[in-house]
């Protein structure tokens, strides 16, 4: 019997943690990165975890779900934390690194790792047997080469790998005002029930436009409202593009700006048509109307259906306020277009990071469709330890839900396939028990006691003795 190695493909947070994870666990790694033979259009050197855009890691406290999520990586020995908390800015209540000692930091610690090695090349060829003893982790990130992209959609099916991200703004549940909008779905359709153990189908609906299924708040506007709502989008100052994001829009995702540009009405034959919908105040049909869609598992936030935009953040803020009911509008998240190589997960994924098709190959980082640092990095640390199980003959388990990290894996493998956008960890993702406080913090705050309580307890039950490296102390230089 041949011994058991992990293969895990980018260098990447995702990639350093996955290696780092499986190596603590007593199993040899390869790492390939394929940088520098092979460039990318953002990266600057040849470090790993080269950090490209922002150096904020986000929140630190666990009452905030992104602080959550980074105590729980620090409880399960993650690399990517450690060196993050070595290396960290004043940046407030925030983590913020410096990106070249980070990056420096990571590079090190991997370098000296006995049971790690790094192989500078570029790896195109995902196939080979489905073998348990010689797991395979794929965490490439958003610029995955595209011969790579190409073996990634012979596996998990072409119509279940995207190359853009078309994400819409997400507001909270409860800075909407309920005396404006009201509740429908298109010609009173409800949501059907889902009572399948097998993994939800996707469709081709466009940016998650309301085709009549589901439910949806809805802003209804006069056409005064409309009209003012319209010169201001149209008037609205757009971001700066990075040059790898120069590309043709999808026709069926094209940000709400460009479509607006057509044509006066273009918008309201798009995603504020008013059809089949009848506001109960007035028993009659709006002019226009925005939809809000609930999460299917983060019941707190709501999107904006079809408002995916280039726009920059703060005349975001102002425009999205000018529509009824959301002039009080709480940000989660901003809307953006950015190209991005992302698999859908729902519909590829297991909670444990594996495929559906083939139990051995499994996906972290933004490819495996989380968004952000953290959130890459988790994932990763999940796959590596996961892999590292499977190739020393143990189940792969998935966290409890009632952790972050746990919960993030979830969603990513039970969302909603037909509109699937990647995600950030947020509350919403956490199920709350039947007694939890009334008052946010305290109930946040006892989510988070809760899951460092359930993250102990699995990381007791997966974790095997330990292969020590010939350094995993290592401080950064």
């Amino acid at each position: 019997m041949s011994a058991s190695r992990i293969s895990v493909v980018g260098g990447g947070l995702a990639g350093c943690e996955a290696a780092w994870q499986a190596a603590s666990l007593g199993v040899a790694v390869t790492l390939y990165e394929m940088r520098p033979a092979r460039k990318t259009p953002v990266h600057q050197t040849d470090r790993l975890a080269e950090l490209v855009c922002s150096n904020s890691f986000r929140a630190n406290q666990i009452e905030n779900a992104v602080g959550l999520l980074k105590e729980e990586m620090r409880r399960l020995g993650s690399l990517i934390m450690r060196v993050a908390d070595e290396t960290r800015v004043p940046a407030g209540g925030a983590l913020a690194v410096d990106r070249a000692r980070f990056a420096e930091g990571v590079t090190t610690a991997l370098e000296g790792t006995r049971l790690v090695t790094i192989t500078r090349r570029e790896v195109c060829d995902l196939s080979g047997p489905d073998d348990t003893r010689t797991p395979l982790i794929v965490a490439t990130g958003p610029l995955t080469s595209p011969s790579l992209s190409a073996a990634v959609a012979e596996l998990v099916g072409q119509g279940h790998l995207y190359f853009y991200d078309a994400i819409s703004p997400i507001v909270l549940s409860e800075s909407i005002d309920r005396g404006v909008v009201f509740r429908a779905s298109r010609w009173g359709r409800d949501s059907p029930t889902t009572t399948s153990l097998s993994p939800p189908v996707a469709t081709d609906a466009a940016c998650g436009v309301d085709d009549g299924q589901g439910d949806y708040l809805n802003c209804p506007m006069t056409e005064g409202e409309y009209r003012a709502f319209y010169e201001a989008l149209v008037g609205a100052e757009s971001a700066t593009l990075h040059d790898i994001d120069r590309e043709r829009f999808f026709e069926g995702c094209l940000p709400i700006e460009v479509m607006a540009r057509r044509g006066e009405d273009t918008l309201r034959f798009g995603p504020m048509k008013p059809v089949g919908l009848t506001d109960p105040r007035t028993t009659r049909r709006p002019f226009a109307v925005v939809q809000l869609r609930q999460d299917t598992l983060a019941g707190h936030h709501y999107s904006l259906v079809g408002f995916q935009t280039q726009l920059k953040w703060g005349e975001q803020e102002r425009i999205i306020r000018m529509i009824p009911g959301l002039e009080r509008a709480d940000f989660v998240r901003f809307g953006m277009i950015h190209r991005n190589t992302y698999i859908n997960g729902p519909s590829a994924l297991l909670p444990t990071w594996q495929t559906r098709r083939r139990s051995s190959l499994f996906f972290a980082g933004q490819i495996s469709g989380v968004e952000g640092y953290v959130e890459s990095a988790a994932s990763g640390l999940v796959a590596g330890r996961n892999a590292a199980a499977l190739a020393q003959g143990n189940a792969p388990t998935a966290p409890p839900r009632s952790t972050a990290i746990g919960a993030l894996g979830h969603y990513v493998s039970h969302a909603n396939p037909v509109d699937y956008q990647p995600t950030n960890i947020a509350f919403g993702l956490i199920p709350v028990g039947a007694n939890a406080p009334r008052r946010r913090r305290d109930r946040r705050r006892a989510v988070a006691i809760k899951a460092l309580a359930d993250i102990a307890e699995w990381e007791s039950t997966t974790s095997t003795p330990k292969d020590a490296n010939a350094d995993t102390s290592a401080t950064v230089p």
